[in-house]
């Protein structure tokens, strides 16, 4: 399938991944519809840093995933939907998991369920690499076992059983996309790259972690949003599920390291107690496979490591940007 033209749809257009999915779609000549989240602020997330050029190119729903209702309205006449909006912050699951639910699992079923009934092309379902648990074995493939080691995970789980089952039950025409760990410019201050920069950028000496000798497999957001439009012109990834991986690991202190050693090599990390997870629930290990994308795509990991960080550095470094964090808060 070629995107050129199609009508596509992108759930979470107003978040992190999706609004560099959004652009990336522009690019590729698609028509897109972005649903994002509805507010009395009438602000559109991200989206609202976005040219005027860019904005003019962008059809914009407002509505929330959990209405069934609004959801079938903004799939009418799509050709593609891309799933992304869902909850993701682990923390904030221990403690509220009923929004959990009725966000990534209902909120999956009534994509699958509108799409079924209105006949789109195809569906591409937003995962992520903490359904794997810790890693049982490495690289951590799309055969490995399922861990609900997180009440984030165990909905993110079964939201793509979900899906799955409208593929094997009704010929919905879904792929389950399976990120690792993206990481970039507008990612929320939620995840570790960001809490490790704003608190360097905000002069602090002193840098709060969690655990340090977990590893993850870091994927820039310019790849994981060319890994969504790479699997879907992929007809022969329908029905099934995905990773989008470096294939490559780093630990969290070796990480912020790296972080502390181009911002500002005379900070220390401080372990913070309240950042830790319960012990059981931590991901230990994460390391992805990638070779089920690279047979069946033409995707390639185009950003390093390094690339990466560099240009996050230098969007956060930006004022303007900077200002949206609040370096003293830990974000749930």
């Amino acid at each position: 399938m070629q995107l050129k033209d199609k009508k596509v749809l992108v759930t979470g257009a107003d978040g992190f991944i999706g609004s560099h999915l959004v652009e990336r779609l522009i690019d590729e000549g698609a028509n897109v519809k972005a649903f994002a989240y509805y507010n009395s602020f009438n602000s559109w997330g991200w989206m609202d840093t976005f040219s005027k050029e860019t904005l003019s190119k962008i059809e914009i729903f407002t509505g929330d995933v959990r209405d069934p209702n609004g959801v079938r309205t903004a799939m009418q006449g799509c050709d593609v939907v891309f799933h992304l909006a869902a909850l993701i912050a682990i923390p904030y699951s221990y403690h509220s998991p009923d929004s959990y639910i009725d966000t990534n699992i209902k909120g999956t079923l009534n994509i699958v369920q509108a799409a079924k009934d209105l006949g789109v092309e195809k569906v591409l379902v937003t995962s992520t690499s903490e359904v794997y648990g810790t890693a049982l074995y490495v690289p951590i493939d799309e055969k490995h076992p399922r861990q609900g080691q997180s009440p984030y995970s165990a909905t993110k789980i079964g939201a793509d059983h979900i899906a799955e089952s409208f593929y094997r039950s009704f010929g919905v025409p879904v792929t389950i996309v399976r990120p690792f760990n993206t990481f970039g410019p507008r990612q929320s201050a939620r995840a570790v790259i960001p809490t490790i920069i704003t608190q360097l950028l905000a002069g602090k000496t002193e840098i709060k972690l969690g655990a340090l000798h977990p590893t993850r497999d870091l994927l820039f957001v310019k790849d994981t949003a060319n890994g969504f439009v790479e699997i879907a012109k992929s007809d022969s990834l329908i029905g099934e599920e995905v990773n989008i991986a470096t294939h490559s690991e780093i630990t969290i202190g070796d990480l912020a390291q790296k972080l502390i050693n181009i911002i500002n090599p005379a900070a220390k990390i401080v372990s913070d107690d309240i950042r830790l997870r319960p012990e059981k629930s931590e991901v230990e290990r994460l390391f992805g496979s990638n070779q089920k994308i690279m047979q069946h795509t033409n995707w390639k990991q185009l950003y390093s490591l390094d690339e990466g960080l560099k240009q996050t550095i230098e969007w956060f470094s930006k004022p303007e940007n900077l200002k949206q964090y609040k370096a003293d808060i830990y974000n749930v």
